[in-house]
């Protein structure tokens, strides 16, 4: 068998959260390989002995990105066996110095424009990557290279290593992408037999993103058609009828294969020996009756990278008040340029952990819908900017997994408490809402079958496995 030398390459934010381990676990390393290292701009760091395992692919997993980041990546590995975080190399590349700030709450356009500068910055990885791949070439038979959509021309010197593939890694749905592309074609391509679940009304993009960060992906995107093939960060059976856009996008894109090999957070099995305090409250309260927090329950989350003006929190904070349904709200300082915040308490702790939690009130990033979803938990959705209004889209119109607080036609208009509690109770406390849940805890159920042994995204990751090492 082949070693394929794997590389991930990633620029860690909120909608692209650095969780790639569960599927990669049974991807272990075999073995450890011994380098000179002669850049000081990459420091390369050896894992520890791994353990054998009889299901291991004899692959060697990496994963190159700034100090910093790789940081925040090992500390957001939960609710997985924290080992596998040690059979991976990890590799620190250095970039230049940018400024950091903090997100302005009364910008009229919620986008992280604040992590403009990161991004910028993070186009100077290409000549740190490009060493490392050179240190690396001949350690290996095929160097595989993974690198997130929006960092395309990071790993473009690639087509100087003969025993190279690349891969382009998507954090958003098929959805998402499918139709981003189709309406760039004027909307050219014939949909038969899919023209019956296309869906309709779709928000535009007005609003969504600052015009220096659409700048930035389109100087991206032209580095794609050097990927050999697409992963996605989803799962068929959330992309419509039989995984309808994975296979629009395989349409779409011609000759390319897609993989949907998520979801990449945990579904089961969440560790839970350190607890955050309010979940001692949790342990008081009945299933399906609280709101951010148990089986009946709503979670309050607007992304790591979301701020809200004072006058929307308060009317946020009376709504829920009025509902009369109990909740639990995490209200925090939004992250920097380039730090995350570890938060102690966690989605996966309160969407999973507890048989309370209910609902999930969310900016609809889709992270967060996959952590949600997974776990059978519904959402009601607030979308703030990026690709949320069409997140909102999919998860209310499609598997008809949620709810709407705030349609994206309105999102210059304050929010009224009375808004918030209507919407908290048709969530929590009305039969269609138990209809909602539902659904989801089915669905939720259903994904977690497509990622045992013989389901259809474990086949979908062996298929890929099977493919780089053939």
């Amino acid at each position: 068998m082949v070693d394929p030398y794997i590389f991930y390459q990633i620029v860690v934010l909120d909608y692209i959260r650095p969780i790639f381990f569960q599927n990669w676990e049974k991807v272990k390393i075999s073995r450890s390989f011994a380098y000179k290292n002669p850049n000081p701009n990459i420091n390369l760091q050896t894992p520890k002995s791994p353990r054998p395992n009889p299901q291991t692919y004899n692959i060697s997993v990496h994963y190159a990105c700034t100090a910093t980041h790789n940081h925040q990546t090992m500390l957001r590995v939960h609710g997985w066996d924290p080992n596998s975080v040690s059979d991976i190399h990890f590799h620190d590349l250095k970039i230049p110095p940018f400024l950091t700030t903090s997100q302005n709450p009364n910008a009229p356009n919620k986008f992280p424009s604040h992590l403009q500068p990161l991004l910028n910055a993070s186009l100077h990885l290409c000549d740190p990557m490009a060493s490392l791949l050179r240190i690396t070439k001949h350690a290996a038979t095929r160097i595989i290279v993974i690198n997130d959509s929006m960092m395309g021309s990071v790993v473009q010197d690639l087509v100087t290593i003969p025993n190279h593939e690349s891969y382009t890694f998507h954090g958003i749905s098929a959805f998402t992408c499918f139709f981003h592309l189709w309406e760039a074609m004027g909307k050219a391509l014939e949909l038969d037999p899919y023209s019956k679940i296309i869906a309709k009304d779709l928000p535009s993009h007005e609003g969504c993103f600052t015009t220096e960060f659409m700048n930035f992906i389109d100087s991206q995107v032209k580095f794609q058609k050097l990927s050999f093939e697409y992963l996605y960060n989803t799962c068929r059976v959330i992309e419509s009828q039989e995984g309808a856009y994975m296979d629009l996008m395989e349409k779409i894109k011609g000759d390319k294969k897609h993989w949907a090999i998520g979801p990449f957070n945990p579904v089961r099995n969440i560790d839970l020996n350190k607890r955050h305090k309010c979940l001692e409250w949790l342990d008081k309260e009945s299933p399906n009756l609280v709101i951010y927090v148990f089986w009946d329950n709503n979670y309050l989350s607007f992304g790591t990278t979301t701020t809200m003006e004072d006058k929307q929190i308060k009317e946020l904070a009376i709504g829920l008040e009025k509902s009369e349904q109990n909740f639990i709200w995490v209200l925090r300082d939004a992250d920097k340029g380039d730090i995350f915040i570890n938060v102690e308490l966690r989605n996966a702790e309160i969407l999973e952990g507890h048989p309370s939690t209910g609902g999930f009130m969310s900016h609809c990033g889709w992270n967060s819908c996959m952590e949600s979803i997974t776990m059978g938990v519904p959402i009601t959705a607030w979308p703030m900017a990026s690709e949320q209004p069409r997140n909102t889209v999919l998860i209310t119109k499609l598997p008809k997994v949620g709810t709407v607080v705030k349609d994206w036609s309105c999102r210059d208009e304050l929010v009224t408490s009375s808004t918030i509690e209507k919407a908290v109770k048709l969530l929590m406390a009305s039969k269609e809402g138990d209809e909602i849940r539902k659904r989801t805890v089915d669905l939720g159920g259903a994904i977690e079958k497509f990622i045992e042994e013989g389901g259809v995204s474990r086949k979908e990751l062996d298929s890929f496995i099977t493919h780089i090492i053939r």
